[in-house]
């Protein structure tokens, strides 16, 4: 009896038990494999053939049409591990965020078990990559089970268990089919790029069933123990939570005055462009003899003269912050967490819409000014687009701007002034880094300014992301009302 006590004390820990137990048995499982591709090794006549028949038969359908292995690899990184890890990441944190403890720690033993599972198997079987006769994807290590398979079926299959509950229950079937769609699609590139043989995708889809079996199974015991019912996979996980991992209700008025709203966004697109073209024509090729033009001559000039092997360095590493990816990165992180925090879509359509239109309004206007790169070394060499205006800066501008803005006005904590701090230091840090390597004029930062300026103004002005806060509600983080995400964890450890 007390040993059932102390059980029912510590369901966390229970519960992870469980979990390693399953892990050994499909570690073991995984033993099975290994005897599996002994047959591989001898050349089994069966499977040998299967496996590179499939192989070589969708690399002569697929190698010739280049814009299909274009799609094919799109469709593939949904399975890499950067974007596993990514959406697992931001959902953990955002049931911790909104106090589902018990739902984080299934999501994070699941995917460590997939984690663990992959490079383990791997090694154990040590099998080559297929050969085919026109290459068009190149991956080292070996091949089974094919991680990507593994990977997706575990986390877009954990997930689906997560947030099921959120969904209507008319739309739930559609989900499951999703998934099993984005599953089946990703396994599938693998195979048709020549990466993996059938069985390492088949091999890889059981294996995470299993795995995801295992866990799914030990998180229902957990309930039981916590004298809550069971219920069938169909609704979720924890159908009690349905409405705290729902990412946000819905909005009657996403955009305030939809129809006059878009209207005003294009118009106003087209209104900064022309802005934006007359300032960069006019500092590219009608300022002789002024304080602009002597300025673009000067900074770069005086920037190449004084560089060094360490600054370069510093300075390659200080512009990475401003690029795509660094961008991208932290637009996929903020919104989720908008989400997590505020409930509220106005403010991700906001950020979505800022950047969106940063990267049309760059791409247009850098296309129709066409303006040189400053008349010193570039040390990142020749690059796709003009000077004018910087898209790494106004990339920067716009989506640490863009965060101040919703941040500043939703909390009352001190850290609101670091993202107004870093709203001014990381674009000034990028902008010094761009004219430092010979990238960019002062002036093609002034255009970044104006484009960031302008458009996030209209932004602002048209979809209003901070409308909730205006009509009364209380910033979402005050400082007497925080809950730290210790104390969380240690709500899921006691019995509800």
């Amino acid at each position: 009896m007390g040993a059932v006590r102390n059980v029912l004390r510590r369901p966390l820990g229970h519960f992870t038990e469980r979990t390693l137990a399953g892990l050994a048995l499909v570690l073991g499982a995984g033993v099975g494999f290994g005897l599996l591709l002994v047959l591989v090794r001898v050349r089994w006549s069966p499977l040998y053939d299967v496996d590179h028949g499939v192989a070589e038969w969708l690399n002569e359908q697929v190698a010739p049409i280049g814009p299909l292995v274009t799609v094919l690899n799109a469709i593939t990184d949904l399975g890499g591990r950067a974007v596993i890890i990514w959406l697992v990441t931001v959902a953990v944190v955002g049931l911790l965020i909104r106090r589902q403890g018990r739902l984080a720690v299934f999501l994070i033993v699941t995917g460590l078990g997939a984690l663990i599972l992959d490079p383990s198997l791997k090694t154990l079987v040590d099998r080559l990559r297929p050969e085919v006769d026109v290459p068009i994807g190149a991956y080292a290590g070996q091949s089974f089970p094919s991680g990507h398979a593994l990977g997706s079926m575990v986390a877009y299959g954990a997930l689906l268990l997560v947030f099921l509950p959120a969904m209507a229950p008319r739309w739930r079937r559609v989900a499951i089919a999703v998934v099993a769609a984005v599953v089946f699609l990703i396994g599938f590139t693998r195979v048709a790029l020549g990466v993996h043989f059938l069985s390492d995708v088949i091999g890889a889809w059981l294996l995470g069933a299993a795995w995801l079996g295992v866990t799914a199974y030990a998180f229902r015991l957990w309930r039981l123990e916590r004298g809550r019912p069971a219920v069938p996979l169909t609704e979720g996980l924890e159908p009690e939570a349905g409405q705290e991992v729902a990412l946000a209700p819905d909005e009657e008025k996403l955009l305030p005055h939809a129809r006059a709203g878009i209207a005003e966004i294009i118009v106003g697109w087209v209104l900064v462009f022309g802005a934006l073209y007359a300032f960069g024509m006019f500092v590219s090729y009608h300022a002789d003899n002024t304080f602009l033009a002597r300025l673009d001559e000067r900074v770069p000039l005086w920037f190449a003269e004084r560089r060094t092997a360490s600054l370069d360095e510093f300075s390659w590493w200080w512009s990475k912050f401003g690029d795509t990816h660094a961008i991208m990165l932290i637009s996929l992180v903020f919104c989720p967490l908008v989400l997590a925090i505020w409930r509220r879509w106005r403010p991700v359509l906001f950020v979505a819409l800022t950047m969106f239109g940063e990267l049309t309004l760059f791409l247009a206007s850098a296309a129709a000014v066409d303006r040189p790169r400053p008349p010193v070394e570039n040390l990142d060499g020749p690059m796709p687009t003009s000077s004018f205006p910087s898209g790494h800066i106004a990339a920067t501008l716009c989506v640490w701007v863009a965060i101040a803005v919703i941040v500043f006005v939703r909390t009352d904590r001190w850290w609101r002034w670091v993202f107004v701090a870093l709203a001014v230091v990381m674009p000034v840090g990028v902008a010094v880094s761009r004219m430092y390597r010979g990238m960019h004029h002062p002036t093609d930062f002034m255009g970044a300014i104006l484009l960031t300026t302008l458009w996030i103004g209209l932004l602002y002005w048209v979809i209003r992301p901070n409308e909730d806060v205006r009509h009364g509600n209380q910033p979402a983080i005050e400082s007497e009302d925080v809950d730290t995400l210790d104390d969380e964890l240690a709500r899921a450890g006691q019995p509800g």
